[in-house]
């Protein structure tokens, strides 16, 4: 399966921020800065949708290891780390200090992981960049890998929140042909595939609303604090598979 057509915009970007900064603000600039908040409330909201300790974890997307560097003290089982960039899933690799953990670079949109071997099967920030076909598949795939009454969990952009409009527009702003696809998801297209593949939604988390309990509270880079409650900024759609 071909990789999608933008990811040589995704090598450069890593390329040229390791050229111009130090490897760990290099690291987090390639997956969009926010390196401790947003893996924080990653792990917080798998936790809140039943994470536990024991799980095994496939990290589709993993990007520069926001989320494994969360993980690599509270799982002790398996965790997976899929990126198409391999200077990020590298870094990821030595972020997590776990060296029974595996990561590696993601071969189109299959995951090669056996059947029925995977608690959660988790895409952030990697629908909102793929086409509606590609998506899909992984579904597909991810179903597969995933363990009867095991979740998929996924962020996504819809045009039903009002604060994902500034993504719609920053994009018709920007003539580039190898720019960064930004999708957007429709519920409608949600409901559609769970029926066809078939798997049970869960939950869906509206992107404008703090639908994360924090433990403790999530510093950003910028120093806004939240507390109690929190949000990726993204709306969240949680499937599971049916036993």
């Amino acid at each position: 399966m071909k990789l999608p057509h933008f990811l040589s915009s995704y090598l450069k970007h890593s390329k040229e921020l390791l050229d111009t900064h130090d490897e760990s603000q290099a690291m987090s600039l390639a997956v969009g800065g926010d390196y401790e908040a947003v893996g924080r409330l990653e792990f917080e909201l798998l936790k809140h949708l039943g994470l536990q300790p024991d799980h095994s974890v496939v990290d589709v997307g993993c990007g520069s290891g926001r989320l494994a560097s969360q993980l690599s003290s509270y799982l002790t089982s398996s965790y997976i780390g899929i990126d198409v960039v391999p200077e990020l899933f590298q870094y990821a690799e030595k972020r997590s200090g776990r060296d029974d953990w595996r990561f590696y670079a993601a071969p189109g949109t299959t995951i090669p992981e056996p059947d029925h071997s995977a608690d959660f099967v988790t895409f952030f920030s990697v629908f909102t960049h793929l086409q509606f076909e590609e998506s899909y598949r992984y579904l597909q795939e991810a179903k597969r890998v995933l363990k009867p009454g095991g979740k998929i969990v996924f962020s996504f952009l819809e045009f039903r929140m009002p604060s994902h409009w500034n993504i719609f527009e920053a994009s018709l702003g920007d003539p580039r042909v190898d720019k960064v696809l930004n999708q957007f998801m429709d519920r409608d297209a949600l409901n559609a595939w769970a029926a066809h593949i078939p798997l049970h939604i869960h939950q869906i988390l509206d992107g404008d609303s703090a639908y994360i309990p924090l433990s403790e509270p999530v510093v950003w880079d910028d120093g806004r604090v939240m507390e109690r409650m929190g949000s990726l900024g993204q709306s969240v759609c949680c499937m599971e598979h049916a036993a």
